[in-house]
């Protein structure tokens, strides 16, 4: 019973630990609860209707009652609607072409799909599911096409005696009034490709955090930091030697690894080389921050570890590494923006999937650059009161 008071009394006194303790679990089952694994709904996606009238606006209806869409516009211009598409803004942009109010023509409509493959799953249930509510809707209209063909054949025959199979009234052609074309505008994707990107950024993530907590909080706790600093070393030269250390390591190891997805998965990379790395570069300065912030404060490796955990693994599950934000609930999609993992892994994935420049993720390297700043004047400043 007395080692079982000494390890509450410790715990009492280690309060991040404590909180932690609680707090990591909570959240590890409700992120598997409710947020892996679920139906994907709610993808964006453009609807562009080259033409208006009942037809259109039935079609408009059937897609909106679709859980698997997040209709964010109806416009008129197809470019407009491959644009979104390109810049990331929807997932997929279906056209439904100048021709599709025309009920009389006997030549079938075709439905132009562009979808956005760099995300393979959404892509996975975009593709089939609209396929499946363009075939629904062409047999509507096929249905209605032979109920007035019959009808004005009926007409015909009473009229002038001429039997319905010499009107040319082809049913089969009527059933299959809609074509469906898909227009994937990276390719076919495969899901590592898809994984590979993510797994590098949560790698470096993983490594740079988890290695500041040794470098920091573990000198702290056997002392070193503290001899360190009785010689005239600065504050500014260790903490600029750590990150200078760190960053080397993580960046040779961010080559090892991209030329392992290569040489194991042939993995390929789209846009620039050079631009991969800086972004992987960029994320291991703003997790080497993120460590230097926690540890300035922590006591020891195990504390820094405990408090570290609960970001860590909740930002490894919402930011997108293995699924794809859109199929968890809209907590979570919300919370997942408030990480940096989620745009270094947007990042990633657009230079090497949809190969990408620097206008295309600087947004995303802002905000890496923003959370990086914000990170290492939070833990210079703790660090230095600590010291």
């Amino acid at each position: 019973m007395w080692m079982l008071k000494k390890d509450i009394l410790v715990l009492w006194r280690h309060k991040p630990r404590l909180i932690s303790l609680f707090v990591f679990p909570i959240l590890m089952i409700a992120l598997f609860g409710y947020g892996m694994g679920g139906e994907i709904e709610n993808i964006p996606v453009v609807v562009v209707t080259e033409s208006s009238g009942t037809v259109t606006d039935a079609t408009l209806n059937a897609i909106k009652g679709v859980d698997l869409y997040d209709i964010k516009g109806i416009i008129t211009d197809p470019n407009n609607g491959k644009q979104m598409v390109e810049n990331g803004e929807v997932k997929a942009a279906i056209i439904l072409p100048s021709d599709y109010e025309n009920m009389t023509s006997q030549q079938p409509k075709t439905v132009i799909v562009y979808v956005d493959s760099s995300d393979q799953m959404a892509t996975q249930a975009l593709v089939p599911a609209t396929q499946a509510l363009f075939t629904q809707i062409s047999n509507q209209i096929g249905m209605e096409k032979i109920e007035s063909a019959v009808g004005s054949s009926q007409v015909q025959v009473q009229s002038t005696g001429v039997s319905t199979a010499s009107s040319g009234l082809s049913i089969q052609n009527m059933m299959n009034s809609i074509n469906f074309e898909i227009n994937k505008l990276y390719g076919d994707i495969k899901y590592i490709d898809f994984l590979v990107p993510a797994i590098l950024a949560m790698t470096v993530m993983f490594s740079a955090m988890m290695g500041m907590g040794e470098s920091i909080a573990g000198e702290r706790e056997r002392g070193e930091l503290a001899r360190l600093f009785m010689t005239p070393t600065s504050v500014a030269s260790v903490i600029g030697g750590k990150i200078i250390s760190k960053l080397t390591i993580e960046t040779f190891r961010a080559l090892i690894l991209i030329i392992a997805a290569i040489v194991l998965f042939s993995v390929t990379i789209n846009g620039s080389i050079l631009l991969t790395l800086l972004i992987l570069v960029l994320s291991v300065l703003c997790f080497v921050g993120f460590g230097i912030m926690i540890s300035a404060r922590v006591n020891s490796q195990e504390d820094y570890i405990q408090i570290v955990m609960p970001f860590t693994m909740p930002m490894m599950f919402v930011s997108g590494v293995f699924y794809p934000i859109e199929t968890m609930p809209w907590i979570f999609q919300k919370i997942a923006y408030i990480f940096p993992l989620t745009y270094a892994n947007d990042a990633m994935r657009a230079v090497m999937l949809k190969g990408v420049g620097v206008g295309g993720v600087w947004i995303d390297i802002a905000v890496l650059l923003g959370f990086t700043l914000l990170f290492f004047a939070l833990g210079v400043r703790r660090f230095n009161r600590d010291i």
